[in-house]
Order: C-alpha cells, then structure tokens, then sequence
C-alpha cells in the first residue's frame, strides 16, 4: 500500500496550484467545446446526430472511470497516477486540436475523458492526505472547489473568445501548454510516492463492472434528446446499467480489496455528502447550460459575450468559497451546507422568475447569478471535507472517486432530465416567449432540487468518527513536513 505518510517533501509551495489547475482543467473541459460545436461541425463534416459526441465521449469516459482512477491512486500512488494522467490528457489535447476528422476528435475526447477521471480524484485526495484538519485544508478545499466551479463557467467564457479570435482547435490546443506546466511543477511539489508492506491487487471484475454500468448509465442520460425517457433504446440501456451496477455492489461485498468498500456509505458525513453533491451537480450544471442559452436565443448575445455574461458566476464562487473557508470551523460542514443550497436555491428562483423575452442583463443575469454563485461556493469546502471524514489515508482515492462520481452522474442526470422538462413547456414554439418559458420552468426544478439537498443534509449529517489511526499519523507526519502550509500540531477532525 502507498502510505502518504512517509511521503517527506521539504516544502509543499507547489502542491495546491497543481491540484487547482487539475480541477480547473477538468471541469473547462465539460464545457469549452460547447459553444466550439458549429465551427467544428461545420469543419470536420459531422453529422447533425453525430456532433453532440464530441460533449458524449468526455463525459462517457470520464463518469465510467472516475471510480477506477480514484482506486488506482489508492494502489499506484497518487503522483504516479496524477503524472500519468496529466499525460494522457495533454496527448489526447493535442490529438484533438489536430483532428481532422470526425472519429479522430471523438477518439481524443474519450481518451481525455480517461485522463481527467485518473486527475480529479487524486486531487481531493491529495488534499486530504497533505493538509492536517483545520484551517490549512479549509483554505486548499475552498480553493480547490472555487476551482472546479471557475473552470465550468471560464470554459464558457473561453469557448466563445478562442472560437471567434482562433477558431475552434484553440479550445482544445491551450490545454497543452498548460500540461506541460503542471507536469514541470508535479515533479517538484507533489511528495513522492513509498510502499509500505505488500503490494494490494486491483479488483479487476469490480472495477469492469462499474466502469461498464457508470458509462451506461451516462449514455443513457445524455442520448435522452435523441431517444425519448420511454423508448426501448433508453429503457434498454439505463436497465443494463442498473443490473451492472447491482452485480457491482454484490461483488464489493465480498471482495477482500474492494474497489469501493460499501461500509463508507455507512459513515454518515460521507453519505449525505455524496446525496448533497449528487442533488446539487443535478442542479448547477443545467443552470450553466440553461443560462447560456437564454443569453444566446432570447437575449441574442454572440458567442464571446455570453461568454463574458458568466464572470459574476465567477466572482460568486470565489467570494462563497472564500467565507466557507473562514467559517466552517465556527459553524461546521452542516451549517454552510444546508445556507449555501439554500441561498443557491434562491438564486435559482430568482432566475426563473426574470428570464422572460424583456430581461435584462443586471436583473436577469448579474443579480441571480451572484447570489447562486455565492451558495454554492459555500458549499464546495464542506462538501469535499465531509466526503473524506473519518475515512483511513489509504482509502481516500476510493473516497474522492465517489464524490466525484456522484457529481457527475448528477450533473448528466440533472441536465437530461431538465432538458426533457423545458422540452415539455416550450412545446413546437420557437420564439423568445415559449423559449424563455421553458428555461424559467428548468430553473425552477434546479431550485427544488438545491433545496432537496440542504433537507437531505440536515437530516443525514451527523458528527463523523474519530479519525483511524492511518489517518491520524499521515496528518501529523503532514503538520511536521509541510511547514507554513499546515496547522502545525492539528491531527484531529474539526469537522461539524
């Protein structure tokens, strides 16, 4: 087992930009090539049912292997796993800047999908194991949720500014420079990986198992606007996939190195925060897609600036974050949990009830905006320290690929299911009124659902056990070695 703990880096300076630009990097990617579709229809030669593969093939890689890249940085060791996937993202970036043609570029999504699911776990886990519990974490886990929320919103942003000034392969091309960066600074900030005792085995039925049902279950969510929630083509798939992941759960149960040990669900913090991150994922990410459209189809914004529209999401997150950060430690993780997804439900409401064809930019967009930004900044910091509470060192790969599953499901859930709602209101009307319409109905069912998740967190959290020894030891080995980048001397849970 890769023990993080007798990891003894003189200094961790580098370490928190590596990990901000992994989440960053993964999240712009969901959503850079959005507004990037036409051009590259238009230069390739997709198919109008082929197109929307470009998004598919990210989205299916990376759900079905966010819980194998959680494990394997549990077992290879978690700078292996980060460098390694830093790799095959900036290959599979440049391999797709340099499509030419359609299958070329879907190729590449898929392959950087697989190299963001090795990254995004190993970041929080990194986090968790190399910042002793306090205000050092608190300050690593709001930035590195400001991060992630910076990098869908700034993923709009740039895929409207790179696709107008440098056309459509520059949304994928300025991935590389910024690899190659992040690789140079691994190499010196992220401590080196140590074995300790055996080397533990892969479970590899269980980890086909998920990896087959968590990409048929996004399948089956993101072809909803080609095949109806009734057809047997979605019906077909979302049953296989619930039959795989059912063998998956009873093949856990008995397996001596699980690839997701089910008795985590068992510990409270870590339950209602995967619900929380499933239910507000579900929620946020359809509000990003809803929003740029109301700004492109009813407000008729160009493409850089509606774009440049999401930069007060932007300022709200960062501000959220940055008071989650300050004050979980006076209020605890299910105070800020259940306020931020209110607050951000309240944002929500307020969009939609002024995404109407007479909006305006302050009271439609800038207002509403703000104040769900803020929410759900709140939220990012508790979120990711109750996901990881109570949970041993060696597990918290396996701890960060859940959490990371769950938002992603929630985030292909949320949109197929909104998207089917607006559908159902705006009917065959293609004008501003029936438009705006639908969106305001998808933004009220993103409220419910934030609202969803602050009643399931106040039902479902509890205090989190005490800390297992392996635990308790990597953080005051971290407090020791990390020098002002710790709390020197915290090694105990502070969680609320």
């Amino acid at each position: 087992m890769v023990n993080p703990a007798d990891s003894k880096p003189p200094r961790t300076r580098w370490l928190l930009p590596v990990l901000l630009t992994v989440q960053f990097l993964v999240s712009l990617d969901m959503s850079v090539v959005n507004i990037a579709l036409p051009d590259i229809g238009d230069d390739l030669g997709f198919g109008a049912d082929s197109l929307l593969w470009v998004v598919n093939a990210y989205a299916l890689a990376f759900g079905g292997l966010l819980m194998l890249g959680g494990r394997l940085a549990d077992l290879a060791g978690r700078r292996r796993t980060l460098i390694a996937g830093f790799a095959v993202f900036g290959i599979a970036s440049l391999a797709g800047g340099l499509a030419q043609t359609p299958g070329q570029l879907v190729a590449a999504r898929a392959v950087q999908g697989a190299g963001a699911a090795a990254l995004a776990p190993v970041a929080l886990a990194l986090i968790t194991v190399n910042y002793a519990a306090g205000s050092a974490r608190s300050r690593a886990l709001g930035l590195w949720g400001a991060a992630g929320a910076l990098g869908g919103a700034v993923g709009v942003m740039a895929g409207g500014v790179l696709t107008d000034w440098a056309g459509w392969r520059s949304v994928m091309l300025i991935n590389v420079p910024v690899v190659l960066g992040a690789l140079l600074l691994s190499r010196r900030g992220v401590p080196a990986d140590r074995r300790t005792g055996p080397a533990p085995r892969l479970d590899v039925l269980g980890a086909l198992l998920v990896t087959a049902g968590m990409a048929l279950l996004v399948l089956g969510l993101v072809r909803t606007e080609t095949y109806a929630w009734g057809s047997g083509t979605t019906l077909g798939t979302l049953g296989a996939a619930a039959l795989l992941l059912a063998a998956f759960a009873v093949v856990e149960s008995r397996q001596r190195e699980p690839l997701l040990r089910l008795g985590l669900l068992k510990n409270r913090p870590v339950a209602s925060a995967n619900a929380f991150a499933l239910l507000m994922s579900s929620g946020q990410f359809a509000a990003f897609y809803f929003t740029s459209l109301y700004l492109q189809e009813v407000m008729s914004y160009g493409s850089t600036r509606a774009g440049a529209a999401f930069l007060p999401f932007c300022v709200g997150v960062v501000a959220g974050s940055v008071i989650s950060a300050r004050k979980v430690g006076r209020f605890g993780e299910r105070a800020l949990l259940v306020t931020g997804g209110l607050l951000g439900a309240a944002g929500f409401v307020w969009f939609a009830l002024t995404v109407g064809p007479g909006g305006t930019f302050l009271g439609s967009i800038v207002g509403p905006s703000l104040v769900a930004s803020v929410g759900i900044g709140m939220c990012f910091v508790p979120l990711g320290t109750a996901a990881t509470s109570g949970v041993a060192a060696e597990e918290t790969g396996m701890a960060s690929g859940l959490l990371n599953s769950s938002r992603q499901l929630g985030g292909s859930l949320g949109l197929a299911v909104l998207v089917t709602v607006a559908s159902g209101v705006t009917g065959s009307g293609r004008g501003p009124g029936a438009l705006a319409d639908g969106y305001a109905t998808a933004f009220g069912v993103a409220a419910a659902l934030l609202v969803a998740a602050a009643v399931a967190t106040a039902v479902l959290h509890r205090a989190p056990a005490r800390l297992r020894p392996a635990e308790t030891y990597a953080q005051e080995e971290s407090s020791k070695n990390l020098g002002d980048d710790v709390d020197p001397g915290v090694s105990r849970s502070t969680h609320g």
